[in-house]
């Protein structure tokens, strides 16, 4: 599905990547580990086009085996939730405008912009899917953390995807709207779909991801089965903090090892 081979890459004057490497096969549930600034985001930017890498000899970033990527096919294939595109969201959008937009690729709702009668209904499908029935009408700014999060999931969801791409989602959420989050995330996967989710908390990897990739100053340290990878010998030098790992039911913890 991804296929990134010795990437280099710059955000404005910033390097972010040099010589990166990572493969995501199709039906693999991944999650990217790091600390704030490690490159998670900037790694997505790669695979959603916002940043191109620099074009070298043996390098190539590859989605779905081509280097050449049709955007609108693209996103009928992946969906992305980010707090970046929450938010640039226009706030005067409805939320059932919210879900329609992603039809069209948009930020809100715009007047040249027509949605068809199978795709309101399927906007109100996934309207009730992610529990926001009685907020169809009601802007996005006058919504909660949790509830434009879940509205940014729908429009995702558009297009039926067979992959998601989770940037970072739980920030800014409460309990409840973090096991809302989780609950959509774990059915997904349970549908045999593709994840990929970028954090810098353990306890945010669901346990149906089977890989976890560290990443650290745009530098992929670890990557493999997340048994392996997570331990508390290796969170504790991508932190550079004595740091205590357990685990319970595919869930992981982590604390201060004092």
């Amino acid at each position: 599905m991804i296929d990134i081979h010795k990437v280099s890459a710059w955000q404005h004057d910033t390097q972010v990547f040099e010589a990166l490497s990572l493969r995501v096969e199709t039906g693999e549930k991944v999650a990217i580990l790091g600390p704030n600034g490690s490159g998670k985001s900037s790694l997505l930017k790669l695979v959603t086009r916002e940043i191109y890498p620099v074009v070298r000899p043996n390098s190539w970033v590859k989605l779905f085996g081509s280097e050449i990527v049709n955007l609108w096919e693209l996103r009928s294939k992946i969906g992305l939730i980010s707090q970046d595109l929450q938010e640039d969201y226009t706030p005067y959008t409805t939320a059932i405008d919210v879900i329609l937009s992603g039809f069209f690729g948009a930020i809100g709702s715009h007047a040249h912009l027509h949605a068809d009668a199978d795709q309101l209904q399927r906007a109100e499908e996934l309207l009730h899917l992610v529990g926001m029935d009685e907020y169809r009408d009601t802007m996005f700014q006058r919504l909660s953390t949790g509830q434009k999060r879940r509205l940014l999931a729908a429009r995702a969801l558009v297009h039926n995807p067979s992959a998601l791409i989770f940037d970072e989602p739980f920030n800014g959420l409460d309990i409840r709207a973090s096991a809302d989050l989780f609950a959509l995330m774990r059915d997904f996967c349970l549908a045999g779909n593709s994840l990929v989710l970028t954090t810098h908390h353990v306890d945010e990897i669901i346990p149906d991801i089977d890989r976890v990739v560290l990443l650290q100053a745009g530098k992929v340290i670890a990557d493999g089965a997340k048994q392996a990878v997570l331990t508390s010998e290796s969170l504790s030098s991508l932190y550079g903090l004595p740091l205590q790992l357990s685990e319970q039911a595919g869930w992981y913890r982590l604390r201060m090892d004092t």
